[in-house]
């Protein structure tokens, strides 16, 4: 199958149907929220597996637990409304496990502060920075929230990938990471996030209010974000000298592949809801 209607095809059909998942309500949105464990949890595992080629880790089974305990103890944190500091508990909590567990039966120590940060850099990746797409979910209008944020990360990709397309072919290799992006996807991408966040406002206003400069600036930070995290999984594929994460997503490889954006842009999206509109759900 061409790679343009797999690309066509995650767009129209796999998208809506994520973004579908959001406004299942019972449980507390849970089908969205197994959603979010479970590429969590994928997710470790492609990162384990590239991550395990520049060195050894601690052991595959304890690595992915304790990452999903993380986006599980943030569904926990929105069932019962508990603070939010939980996750990062959680986090740390399985930082220091990795840890005592290289110092409680490591034999030898060659490799020991190698196979601990990539251990604990997996939590990181894909374990706590996925918590900020479950955050979203204990908003009062959680739902249109976490669709605005993946329609805004998913059109920064899809123009950044067709002007690369259509007009990036002189103008590539300006990133050392990630080669064959262009100037002309870069610039792609500021302008599909931008249009979709303005496009958001206007069929939002009530939770998108303010100037359409304010709509501009969102979607040039979340673009930024979005940007960076595609550019930061390429690193990792690349000194792990593979092409694709994995290859359980038609026409995207893995799901790290797919969600490498969404990655770097959740955070930036929860933190500039408060900054911007000053939702005071992060209070919480």
């Amino acid at each position: 199958m061409p790679k343009l209607v797999q690309r066509l095809l995650i767009f129209f059909i796999g998208i809506p149907l994520v973004i579908g998942l959001v406004f299942l309500p019972f449980f507390q949105r849970l089908p969205f929220h197994i959603a979010v464990c479970a590429f969590s949890f994928i997710g470790s595992l492609e990162l384990y597996d590239m991550f395990s080629k520049n060195g050894p880790l601690l052991p595959k089974p304890l690595v992915a637990i304790l990452n999903l305990l993380i986006p599980v103890s943030a569904y926990v944190c929105v069932c019962f409304s508990f603070p939010f500091g939980i996750v990062t508990g959680v986090f740390v909590a399985g930082t220091c496990i990795l840890m005592a567990y290289n110092a409680l039966t490591v034999k030898s120590f060659e490799h020991s502060n190698t196979a601990v940060s990539l251990s604990v850099s997996i939590l990181l990746y894909t374990g706590y920075l996925i918590t900020f797409i479950s955050r979203m979910t204990a908003y009062e209008h959680g739902s249109f929230y976490i669709a605005a944020f993946l329609w805004m990360t998913f059109i920064c990709d899809s123009v950044a990938w067709l002007f690369g397309m259509l007009l990036g072919k002189n103008n590539r290799g300006v990133i050392a990471a990630s080669p064959n992006k262009s100037v002309a996807g870069f610039a792609g991408g500021y302008v599909g996030c931008i249009l979709a966040s303005l496009i958001a406002q206007k069929a939002l206003p009530h939770i998108f209010p303010g100037s359409l400069w304010k709509s501009v600036f969102f979607g040039i930070l979340v673009a930024s974000a979005a940007i960076v995290g595609d550019l930061a999984e390429s690193v990792f594929k690349r000194s792990s000298n593979v092409k694709d994460s994995g290859g359980i997503m038609p026409g995207r490889g893995g799901v790290l592949d797919s969600i490498d954006s969404l990655l770097f842009a959740a955070p930036v999206f929860y933190l500039s809801l408060l900054m911007l509109y000053g939702v005071p759900i992060f209070l919480r």
